[in-house]
C-alpha cells in the first residue's frame, strides 16, 4: 500500500508528510522522491536510537549520525554548539541534508541547526512521539529555550519531507502516548469535531496502538496543520489557532523548569485553563466544556500542579511571544471545531481560571 501523503503548501516551499507503517525501511526510496539529495547526517538522542537506531541504520547504511540529549532541559544552544561541530567537522556543505530523528525536542533543536548551519540546509523530520507526528514535525516551527521563556530562540524552516512511521510509536511509554494524544485533542477542538469524536469512541484501540485508527488520527491533525500552515506560515494570522493550550502551558512548563511536565502534559492544563475562559465568558457551552474536561480526564492523570503559584504563572505568561504591544493574544474555544482569538483577558480571569486546575 503506497503511503497517506499530506502536501504541506507553504510559501516557502511545498514538502511531503508520508504516513504508513514500515515506511521506514524505504526511506532511501521517499527521500529520493522528495529530492533529498547530498550527503546525510542523521541526529537523534541515546534513548531513541536505543529502540530505532538499527533501523535507521539498516534503511541508511553507513550514514553519520550525532546522539545529543533529549528532553526541554537540553534545548538549549550548547546542544545546537555540539551538532554546528560535528558538521563542520565532517565537512558537511550547503547540499548535505540533516535528518532529525526523535521527538518534538530532536525535531526542534536539529532544525533550528539545520535553519542556521551554513544560512540553511536541507531537514528532514523522521518522528518517533506521537506528539511530533501530529504536531511538531510539520509546520517549520525550530528553536531551542531561554532561561526566561521557552521557544523564544527560534526560526521557520520548512522541511524537506516528514516521514511518519506509526509502528515507532509501539515502543513509545504509555504516558509519551498520551503527551501526544492532548496535541490531537487540540486539533479536534480547534478544527473538527469529527476527529475530536474519533478520539472520544475510539480511545481504548489508540491506547492499543491499533495501526489503522493511529494512521488516522496522524493523519487526520497533519491535515488540519498542513492546511493553516499552508494559508499562514509565519504565524501572522490564522495559524496562532495553533496555539490552543499553550499560552498557559508554555508557562506552566516554564516554572517547573521543564522537569515535571511533558509538553503535551501542559497543553492538556493550558486546554483546560483557555475553555474554562471560553466558558466563564459565554463563548463554550455547557455540553462541549464537559465533554472536554471529560476527555482529558480518560486519558490519564496529570502531574499536579497544585504547589505552583498563580502569580508565578501570570508574570510568566506576560513573557510569553504572543504577547503584540503589551497585550497577550489567547485562543479561547467557542464550540468543539472553532476557536477564537482575543487580546482582552484580564488577569482576575485568568487567575480564577488557573484555579481549576489546581493551581494555588
Amino acid at each position: 500500500m503506497p503511503p497517506t501523503r499530506i502536501d504541506v503548501a507553504s510559501s516557502s516551499r511545498t514538502y511531503p508528510i508520508l504516513v504508513a507503517t514500515g515506511i521506514v525501511e524505504q526511506m532511501p526510496r521517499w527521500l529520493s522522491e522528495a529530492g533529498v539529495g547530498g550527503r546525510r547526517f542523521v541526529v537523534s538522542s541515546p534513548n531513541v536510537w536505543r529502540r530505532h537506531g538499527d533501523a535507521m541504520m539498516s534503511a541508511l547504511p553507513g550514514v553519520d549520525y550525532l546522539l545529543v540529549p533529549d528532553g526541554e532541559r537540553a534545548k538549549t544552544h550548547h546542544t545546537l554548539g555540539r551538532i554546528y561541530e560535528w558538521l563542520i567537522r565532517r565537512g558537511a556543505d550547503r547540499q548535505c541534508s540533516i535528518i532529525a530523528v526523535g521527538g518534538g525536542v530532536i525535531g526542534d533543536t536539529v532544525g533550528f541547526a539545520a535553519a542556521t548551519y551554513l544560512r540553511g540546509v536541507d531537514l528532514v523530520q523522521v518522528p518517533t512521539t506521537l506528539l511530533a507526528q501530529v504536531d511538531s514535525a510539520v509546520g517549520g516551527k525550530v528553536g531551542v529555550n531561554h532561561a526566561l521563556g521557552k521557544n523564544l530562540i527560534g526560526a521557520f524552516h520548512q522541511p524537506a519531507a516528514v516521514i511518519t512511521d506509526p509502528r515507532l510509536l509501539d515502543t513509545l511509554p504509555r504516558r509519551e502516548l498520551r503527551a501526544g494524544l492532548y496535541e490531537v485533542v487540540k486539533y479536534g477542538v480547534i478544527a473538527s469535531r469529527a476527529l475530536f469524536e474519533l478520539l472520544v469512541t475510539e480511545l481504548q484501540r489508540i491506547f492499543a496502538r491499533d495501526p489503522d485508527v493511529m494512521i488516522e488520527i496522524v493523519a487526520a491533525s497533519c491535515r488540519i496543520k498542513a492546511d493553516v500552515v499552508g494559508t499562514d506560515e509565519r504565524e501572522a494570522d490564522r495559524r496562532r489557532v495553533l496555539n490552543f493550550g499553550h499560552t498557559a502551558g508554555h508557562a506552566l512548563e516554564a516554572v517547573t523548569r521543564y522537569r515535571r511536565l511533558r509538553h503535551g502534559e501542559a497543553v492538556a492544563y493550558g486546554m483546560l485553563v483557555a475553555a474554562e475562559l471560553g466558558a466563564g465568558r459565554g463563548l463554550l457551552d455547557k455540553g462541549d466544556h464537559t465533554a472536554l474536561t471529560e476527555l482529558i480526564a480518560r486519558m490519564g492523570p496529570l502531574p499536579s500542579v497544585t504547589d505552583l503559584s498563580a502569580s508565578e504563572v501570570l508574570e510568566t505568561m506576560k513573557r510569553d511571544k504572543k504577547v503584540v504591544a503589551g497585550r497577550l493574544h489567547m485562543v479561547l474555544p467557542d464550540g468543539l471545531g472553532g476557536t477564537v482569538i482575543v487580546d482582552d483577558v484580564t488577569e482576575k480571569e485568568t487567575r480564577r481560571a488557573l484555579t481549576t486546575i489546581g493551581v494555588r
